[in-house]
């Protein structure tokens, strides 16, 4: 089994969410996302089991969340991604953090030769492959466990590396981009989707109305969630890297020629980085 983050301790054991309703001598699972959890989201030590388990509870809503709450145009950004990475025929396409699966399904109806989905969460793989196969299936198209930091991949084994809305909820972005960069080939297109923070200042402010007061509450009660999902997920988005600091890191890992789109109001954006070299 590949990697996928830190054991869990018995304190996280504990705050997992899917354990079932307590009994009466037990007390109720603590949210994995609290308010001190989330002083700092991205500096905690434990950060890539609590991302997990948080993804794990809301897998069943996340779809249907992510329709609602971006207004259908999050399938416009993935295919924004689509045409960044430039998928030639016969490429190999890794999708990380592939989620349920919809930015996989698109690579799927490229011409490339072969495309992996791969994520850490067991959950949402599970419903990435139902929906594969309720879509009619695609021989080419194979969703993995897999952690972004550890990839089980050799070197120089893809043509394409995307991560849509992913980055920021691995416990090191360095160290993926890092990850990346090895199993490209030369040649080879980095795709990076990520929520942005909107430089209009008008923008801003309804865009943080509506994401960090008016989204936690509807996404939350849609989904049932009790993990803190939808308080840390616009939380992770404003503590996290500028525009500026993702593409001065995609170029430290060894990218050339990183270049950034901004989408929708500057709500997110589209990174793309090229590997030196001609293709093989």
């Amino acid at each position: 089994m590949p990697a996928t983050g830190p054991v869990a301790t018995d304190e996280q054991k504990s705050i997992s969410p899917g354990g079932g309703a307590p009994s009466p001598n037990e007390q109720a699972p603590k949210p994995l996302w609290g308010e001190n959890e989330l002083a700092d989201p991205h500096g905690r030590a434990d950060k890539p089991e609590r991302v997990r388990g948080m993804f794990g509870a809301i897998a069943g809503s996340y779809d249907l969340n992510n329709r609602l709450h971006s207004f259908g145009i999050d399938q416009a950004w993935r295919g924004r991604a689509v045409r960044a990475a430039s998928v030639r025929p016969g490429d190999d396409v890794l999708d990380m953090a592939c989620g349920t699966g919809d930015l996989t399904a698109m690579f799927g109806a490229t011409e490339a030769r072969r495309v992996v989905g791969g994520d850490f969460t067991p959950q949402m793989l599970e419903l990435a492959r139902k929906k594969q196969i309720a879509a009619g299936g695609k021989a080419r198209i194979e969703y993995v466990e897999a952690d972004a930091m550890a990839l089980q991949f050799p070197d120089a084994s893809f043509d394409v590396v995307s991560i849509a809305f992913g980055i920021r909820n691995v416990a090191s972005p360095a160290g993926a981009l890092a990850e990346f960069r090895r199993v490209l080939r030369p040649g080879g297109r980095l795709v990076v989707l990520e929520f942005d923070r909107p430089r209009n200042p008008l923008v801003r402010v309804v865009n943080n109305l509506y994401t960090q007061r008016i989204m936690p509450l509807t996404a939350t009660l849609l989904s049932g969630d009790r993990s803190g999902a939808y308080r840390y997920l616009p939380r992770s988005v404003g503590t996290f890297m500028t525009r500026e600091e993702m593409v001065r890191a995609i170029e430290r890992a060894g990218f050339s020629d990183v270049r950034v789109e901004s989408l929708t109001f500057g709500v997110a954006a589209c990174y793309r980085g090229f590997v030196r070299g001609a293709p093989s």
